[in-house]
């Protein structure tokens, strides 16, 4: 008779119980519930839909790990975006700076010509592209601050960081984007 890996791992972990099968039900549905959440911080954090979706993932993958524990907490969600933080904090370490290089700038609508939305959207592309712009840290502090809505002490937990550094972040970031809105938009 051959074992399996399944069969190996049930000995392992005393048996295969039920404990375990409803603590998979718990993840499963954790994760239905929550994975749009997690997907558009994860965007938020990384700027591109592909390693969001890795981040996502890497993320969860981790959480599944000590689901046990962290399902008693009352905040797995807070738990998870702790992992994804972290994680792209790590990448950002291993990665250096990307530049976007086109031939020619894109075209800007005219103001209070044809199509307002389409002058929404260069707005908030332009916002985008200067949060992009960012160093990591204080672009995370944004994306959790303004992008979840979360509050200045719920940044500080899910960074690990003080309330007054989640302040000051917040401080210069604001004060960049008004510096760098106002240099383009006076380019116009």
């Amino acid at each position: 008779m051959e074992v399996t890996v399944a069969d190996r791992r049930r000995r392992a972990s005393g048996g295969g119980s039920a404990v375990k099968a409803a603590q998979e039900d718990s993840f499963r549905e954790f994760v239905e519930g929550s994975w749009h959440r997690l997907l558009r911080t994860a965007y938020l954090l990384t700027g591109d839909h592909g390693a969001a979706e890795d981040l996502v993932q890497t993320a969860l993958m981790r959480t599944y790990k000590r689901w046990g524990a962290i399902e008693r907490g009352d905040a797995p969600e807070v738990y998870v975006r702790r992992v994804m933080v972290n994680l792209n904090i790590s990448a950002w370490r291993r990665r250096r700076v990307v530049e976007h290089v086109v031939a020619e700038p894109p075209e800007r609508p005219e103001p209070g010509g044809r199509g307002d939305y389409q002058e929404a959207h260069a707005v908030r592309d332009e916002l985008w592209r200067t949060v992009l712009t960012m160093p990591p840290r204080m672009r995370t502090v944004f994306v959790l601050r303004y992008f979840e809505d979360l509050s200045e002490a719920e940044v500080a937990a899910v960074m690990g960081c003080a309330v007054g550094s989640v302040k000051s972040q917040v401080a210069r970031g604001l004060a960049r984007l008004r510096a760098e809105l106002r240099v383009e938009g006076s380019a116009r």
